[in-house]
């Protein structure tokens, strides 16, 4: 990544030698030696002494992951995952000794594994926690408090082959009935080839199902309840759900007549293979899913309790290394910055959490 602790000692330096050259006087406080311990997570953090002024960013204490070791367990979205990924390898990188035990088994899985099992210390998600599965972390014991992280954003990418030479955009109705009742694709457009429709959709166990289904189906076409638009999704013809983004890429790319959805990071990595198309003439970018422009966009978080995190300093640790290095690494992964709001609240909650 680009820090290095060896960037620090040099300033240190140089800000010592510049201060002999400087008028003799009496400092107001001993110079920050470059042998000094680093701040462990598990002191009390320095609350700031006001609310951050509009348009300034939350800094966190410092930590350094070569002072905490021990083994960090975090599972949940597929989507979250390669971001995961990448700042659990360069906190290692960076000189944490201990293991990052990191699975992608989909949101839901993700928080049966944090609220029901409690065998993990972090989850992901693609979606905000359901009031059912914050009601089994507080059965847990001892109980668990969810802490929620808010860490990007992310546009859920529609795809088609390369091969195929009919559909470049779709309206939100057409989409809806692609993935529910159409059975061949001259049922959504007369002038579209009368050949089925091959669908590929992440599983029931991922936060990319639920809002796809949820923003896509539920809401266009007025049906009451989540579930409803869910088990019409489930009830397609020529249907392949997988909660590996890998096997839907393999299946699309396969057919001119596939389509499927998964999280823009995996188009990005595709898109040799794949053709994304835009949704009622939106495609998404940094500012249509920012601005709620394109319509399937969403926000990514992780989720963690202040308990774990005061008992186990490397899980704060590394949330405090997720949180302040989060943006120099998503847009790299695919995904795009959360705002400076969304992202000074989940600093604020570390805070808090750690008070």
């Amino acid at each position: 990544m680009r820090r290095s602790f060896t960037a620090l000692l040099v300033l240190t330096a140089l800000s010592m030698v510049l201060a002999a050259c400087a008028p003799a006087a009496t400092p107001t406080a001993a110079p920050v030696e470059p042998t000094a311990a680093p701040v462990e997570p598990t002191a009390a953090p320095v609350e700031p002494t006001s609310e951050p002024a509009a348009g300034s960013a939350i800094e966190l204490p410092e930590v350094d992951p070569s002072t905490v070791s021990g083994d960090i367990n975090m599972a949940g979205s597929s989507t979250v995952y390669p971001l995961a990924e990448v700042l659990a390898d360069d906190f290692k990188k960076d000189g944490f000794a201990g293991n990052v035990n990191l699975a992608s088994v989909g949101t839901g899985g993700g928080f049966e594994r944090f609220c029901k099992t409690g065998e993990t210390d972090i989850s992901n998600a693609s979606r905000a926690i359901k009031s059912s599965e914050g009601e089994s972390c507080a059965a847990l014991s001892p109980a668990r408090a969810p802490i929620e992280f808010r860490v990007g954003t992310d546009a859920i990418a529609v795809v088609v082959s390369k091969e195929n030479t009919f559909l470049t955009n779709v309206t939100a109705e057409q989409l809806a009935t692609i993935f529910t009742t159409a059975v061949n694709w001259s049922d959504v457009d007369p002038s579209w080839p009368a050949e089925p429709i091959q669908r590929f959709t992440p599983g029931t166990d991922s936060g990319t199902f639920d809002f796809f289904n949820e923003v896509a189906v539920q809401k266009i076409l007025g049906l009451e309840k989540l579930d409803d638009a869910k088990k019409l999704a489930l009830e397609a013809q020529n249907l392949q759900t997988s909660e590996d983004d890998n096997v839907l890429v393999q299946g699309v790319e396969g057919s001119p007549y596939a389509i499927g959805y998964f999280g823009f990071a995996y188009f990005s990595e595709q898109a040799d293979k794949l053709t994304s198309i835009s949704v009622d003439g939106v495609t998404p970018s940094f500012e249509t899913a920012e601005s709620g422009e394109y319509s399937l966009s969403r926000p990514l978080y992780i989720y963690s309790d202040a308990n774990i995190m005061k008992e186990k300093p490397q899980v704060a640790a590394f949330i405090n290394y997720f949180l302040t290095y989060v943006n120099d690494v998503i847009t790299e992964v695919g995904y795009f910055p959360a705002s400076e709001e969304a992202l000074n609240g989940a600093k604020q909650a570390w805070l808090d959490a750690m008070k």
